[in-house]
């Protein structure tokens, strides 16, 4: 085929990731492209439609007109369901899918500490840990948000781990949360390359790039996300982990004031990560997690 055209955001992780996608592809070339979730800075994402992909629609628009031949993402961008005519052709190695504390580690906050976020699960999982935290609206990108700490307008604030580790920016993560403690976004950590379906040059591009692990894992995690019909700007949490043939999935819903929190943890074959994540769902309903994604929706 010619010389591919990756579409990519602009921020300087999504360029990142689009770089390496780009590198491992001979002759490919980016195109940068603004989405609805960049041009959106003033209100927090659960109320702008953030359910969607905000992240992702008008790059798949530019998939599916043939102005790209595919789009490089963070996974966890992604809503479980995708139009039909596009395919998520790889999920390469997948990086650490923890959240991390820049700041101070979650001990050394003290009572009322201003910890600033953009995620709704995030603001949950933390109000239902500490509920002397003072937990505030936090956008922009990785450098953004790191200036506003150092400005001293947070005590911390919480960001993805692999965004950090990828710009080189550990250094600046002051504790990893563990999975137990904070339950990340589903498929967090992993990239997801999206191409058309009917598209056979270049999904055999790309099939060289697809991780058996990071795509059992993340695969069970998404079915979940579509069990619980939820968006992934909803409090949702859920995080796969390969062992041998078997998938362990543990799932966190939560009620945005952090008052209610359904945790559970199933295992299953990896042969049917799809199964796992719907059985993991609705033993999450069983516990009463509907009930709360019906409020958040009625919010």
């Amino acid at each position: 085929m010619n010389r591919p055209t990756v579409g990519s955001r602009g921020s300087q992780l999504a360029l990142w990731q689009a770089r390496w996608v780009a590198s491992q592809l001979p002759g490919a070339e980016i195109t940068v492209i603004k989405t609805s979730g960049d041009k959106i800075t003033d209100v927090p994402l659960a109320r702008a439609g953030g359910t969607k992909g905000l992240f992702i629609k008008e790059i798949e628009e530019a998939l599916l007109e043939g102005r790209i031949d595919l789009a490089v993402h963070s996974l966890k961008d992604m809503p479980a369901e995708i139009d039909p005519r596009l395919v998520i052709a790889a999920v390469p190695t997948r990086q650490d899918p923890r959240d991390a504390l820049a700041g101070r580690r979650l001990s050394e906050l003290s009572c009322g500490a201003k910890v600033g976020t953009s995620s709704l699960r995030r603001a949950a999982q933390l109000r239902h840990l500490r509920r002397d935290l003072q937990v505030e609206e936090l956008r922009g990108n990785v450098d953004t948000r790191l200036r506003k700490l150092d400005e001293g307008r947070y005590d911390a604030i919480v960001l993805a781990a692999a965004g950090l580790d990828r710009l080189s920016l550990d250094g600046r993560i002051a504790e990893r949360l563990d999975p137990e403690v904070m339950c990340p976004a589903i498929g967090q950590g992993a990239l997801a390359i999206e191409t058309r379906a009917d598209d056979a040059d270049t999904r055999r591009l790309l099939a060289p790039l697809d991780d058996p692990t990071a795509r059992a894992e993340t695969s069970a995690e998404r079915a979940l996300l579509e069990a619980l019909g939820a968006g992934c700007q909803l409090p949702v949490a859920g995080w796969a982990r390969l062992t041998g043939d078997r998938l362990r999935l543990m799932a966190v819903v939560a009620s945005p004031d952090g008052a209610e929190l359904v945790r559970v943890a199933l295992d299953g074959p990896a042969s049917d990560p799809a199964g796992l994540g719907r059985r993991t769902a609705e033993s999450l309903f069983r516990r009463g997690a509907d009930r709360i994604l019906r409020q958040v929706y009625a919010s």
